[in-house]
């Protein structure tokens, strides 16, 4: 059913990254979409303009030029090989003109609620209107909602606290003694950037991260990754250590705390700053927070120091608004999702963008986009095929680990390794006859041949 007794149409909540890989998708496989986006355009968190945005002037992307682009469109050369925020912002803005993507998208418009009746998803939008779809899916991004931890003395510390998601140009920092807390790969970034603008600049730390330098011999380290064959995980973890304290030194010289974990089971920190920076003493390393006291911020270890600004890169908590709550069964900071893509319960509900991956995004996304349009395509097609794909989504979930055991944090709660999920991904489309998809897959769709 829908709003026209005739026509079934399908909805994408989002035109970031995850919602123009699903809608491409959608597009190729002959279904009728509507996207809407809550922004004026496409870009999601990459467009700073945008409120609630994260993004900050020194942001890059973590992964490589060539190891991140959607099938079909890979990223000019002329982009370095860790390309700054604005040219993804431009490559997604050139991957909707050269596939049509816009024209089906209605912008400054959100999505107030959405609810399913039988196999009918009712969507009321910002503007009044309510539709109907067959299927629903959410991709409206997870860093919108700040995560701020409460700790004793916050409320009366003199100084300032911010999320980093306020955080936008080095010069905030500007004269003043800055304490970063949180050491992701925003963290560290903004860390390097305070001790390039502040007066003083720390981090705390709860724990020491493995440091992996962005390029391993002249090459991006995502590119030297998938260069060669691909080792069983066990002697990756063996092998990669000493190659990393090859080429960086050892860090705990400098007071970066040595990590309580094994290569790849936490999400590494990729970056050749932190280092330079750790090694010229331009940012202190401090333990975790204990409380704050007036003006001072006093740590685990029993130190105190007093700082001007607390920049909290403590993360952001995954929502999706317009849903109950109860529609998706929440793993830790995530919802439980088979293949980290459909819900087990809900009939027509799938998400995007609410994992992460040891690689490239897009090509992943577009893996996933490509299998929750193929069920959406079955659920309005070919019932037999969708109730056995009903079936499968209620589990068991394949393992995707890659034989890592992940720190059991928010963070981590649907991680995946790239290789293994991609083993998954084949294995289901073989069993759903699904062809695989490659560059040429959706040539059919360009509307023209724009590039950045």
């Amino acid at each position: 059913m829908t709003d026209s007794a005739h026509e079934v149409r399908h909805c994408i909540v989002g035109a970031g990254p995850a919602g123009l890989a699903a809608l491409r998708a959608m597009l190729h496989c002959g279904l009728k979409v509507d996207v809407f986006e809550r922004h004026s355009s496409v870009g999601g968190i990459w467009d700073p303009g945008n409120d609630g945005t994260p993004m900050y002037e020194s942001a890059h992307f973590i992964s490589s030029r060539d190891e991140s682009a959607y099938l079909g469109l890979p990223m000019p050369k002329s982009y370095p090989d860790y390309p700054r925020h604005d040219q993804i912002l431009e490559y997604l803005g050139a991957f909707s003109d050269a596939y049509g993507l816009t024209q089906h998208i209605t912008f400054n418009t959100s999505v107030v609620s959405a609810t399913r009746e039988g196999t009918v998803w009712t969507v009321v939008t910002s503007d009044g209107q309510t539709r109907h779809y067959r299927t629903l899916t959410c991709a409206n991004g997870t860093q919108w909602f700040p995560s701020l931890p409460s700790l004793p003395g916050q409320d009366t510390f003199t100084g300032d606290i911010i999320h980093s998601n306020r955080y936008k140009t080095g010069s905030q920092f500007s004269g003043k003694r800055v304490l970063v807390v949180g050491a992701g790969n925003s963290g560290v970034d903004i860390a390097c950037d305070a001790a390039r603008f502040a007066s003083r600049a720390a981090i705390s730390v709860r724990r020491g991260y493995h440091l992996i330098p962005k390029h391993i011999f002249g090459m991006p380290a995502d590119a030297f990754a998938n260069s060669g064959p691909q080792l069983p995980m066990k002697v990756s973890q063996r092998i990669f250590p000493p190659l990393m304290r090859l080429l960086t030194g050892d860090p705990t010289k400098h007071g970066w705390p040595k990590p309580d974990h094994k290569l790849f089971e936490s999400h590494p920190i990729l970056n050749d700053q932190i280092l330079h920076h750790l090694r010229h003493g331009d940012i202190e390393v401090r333990k975790d927070i204990e409380r704050f006291d007036g003006a001072d911020v006093v740590f685990r270890d029993g130190t105190r120091e007093a700082y001007d600004l607390v920049v909290f890169a403590t993360g952001y908590d995954a929502k999706v608004p317009y849903l109950d709550p109860s529609m998706f069964a929440w793993r830790g900071n995530r919802p439980h999702l088979y293949m980290r893509l459909f819900s087990p319960t809900e009939d027509g509900l799938a998400a995007l963008g609410f994992t992460e991956g040891d690689g490239g995004a897009y090509t992943l996304f577009d893996n996933m986009a490509d299998l929750i349009a193929n069920a959406a395509w079955a659920a309005e097609h070919d019932a037999a095929l969708y109730a056995r794909l009903r079936g499968r989504f209620a589990g068991p979930d394949p393992d995707v680990s890659g034989g890592v055991r992940h720190l059991a944090s928010d963070r981590h709660a649907a991680y995946v390794n790239l290789h293994a999920y991609q083993k998954a991904v084949d294995s289901l489309r073989k069993d759903f006859a699904w062809p695989a998809i490659d560059d040429k897959t959706f040539d059919h769709l360009r509307t023209t041949s724009t590039s950045p």
